[in-house]
């Protein structure tokens, strides 16, 4: 069905893997179009409780690509940074959680896209960086807005500015990444971490999950009372009923997503 990205469901987690080996899984403007439309049908797929993000080979994703950007004119790149951002934005709105499985080069375009992302877990041998000022250009897709919310504004200036490339552990020292594994450990990890999240009540975790996105550009009052919000809207819910049943009947709960 798709060109430049594989898809499947397993067990309650959505596979996505970005399928451009011999491009490093550099981003055009196909593998976008093909992330927004199977992030849409995640979105409306109840099946579907969490989301592992990939790239085929030893990239995750090297950058957006530069052959294809190399003859853009100004609207035309005005116009693929806003697609860009509109994936990006997509990726991260979604209730369900995403987590970035981020196997090797995460680089400009490939960065951007982990970070939309709820959370990362690395291969050992991952590379991060926004190179895109050493090509004569800024990062386009969310690269200096959500770093800075990661790591600092300073670390994102440095990392930014210099164009510099750090390795998994420097990642995970500032903050950009949320836990290294050896590249046999990757998936396994995060499969982990997909099924711990796909036993919990649907509803609730992208309540949460939306709670703590919105939150995160509010002030503390106004962000909690979202939170009472979705905390209330929560007790309408038969799987809260079923949860704290489960609870008192010391018994694993099974929930329904209604």
């Amino acid at each position: 069905m798709y060109q430049t990205i594989k898809y499947e469901v397993k067990n309650g987690t959505g596979y996505v893997t970005i399928n451009r080996p011999e491009a490093l899984n550099a981003l055009n403007k196909t593998v976008l179009e093909e992330l927004f439309d199977v992030f849409g049908k995640i979105d409306e797929d109840d099946s579907v409780k969490v989301v592992i993000l990939t790239g085929e080979g030893r990239s995750f994703v090297a950058g957006a690509d530069i052959a294809q950007m190399s003859t853009l004119t100004v609207s035309e790149g005005r116009a693929f940074g806003a697609y860009g951002q509109k994936v990006m934005n997509y990726i991260e709105k979604i209730e369900k959680p995403v987590i970035a499985a981020v196997n090797g080069f995460a680089l400009g375009g490939g960065c951007e896209l982990a970070m939309a992302c709820d959370f990362r877990i690395a291969s050992s041998k991952a590379k991060f960086g926004q190179p895109e000022v050493g090509l004569g250009i800024t990062p386009g897709f969310g690269g200096t807005q959500r770093l800075s919310k990661l790591v600092g504004k300073g670390m994102a200036k440095m990392l930014i500015l210099t164009a510099d490339t750090i390795n998994a552990e420097e990642a995970l020292r500032i903050g950009l990444v949320e836990k290294v594994v050896e590249p046999e450990e990757l998936m396994p990890a995060c499969e982990a971490i997909a099924a711990k999240i796909a036993s919990k009540a649907p509803i609730a975790v992208g309540m949460a999950k939306t709670c703590i996105n919105k939150g995160y550009h509010l002030d503390l009052f106004s962000g909690s009372a979202l939170e009472a919000e979705a905390f209330g809207g929560c007790f309408g819910t038969e799987d809260q009923k079923e949860g704290m049943k489960a609870f008192l009947e010391k018994r694993p709960a099974e929930f329904k997503n209604r």
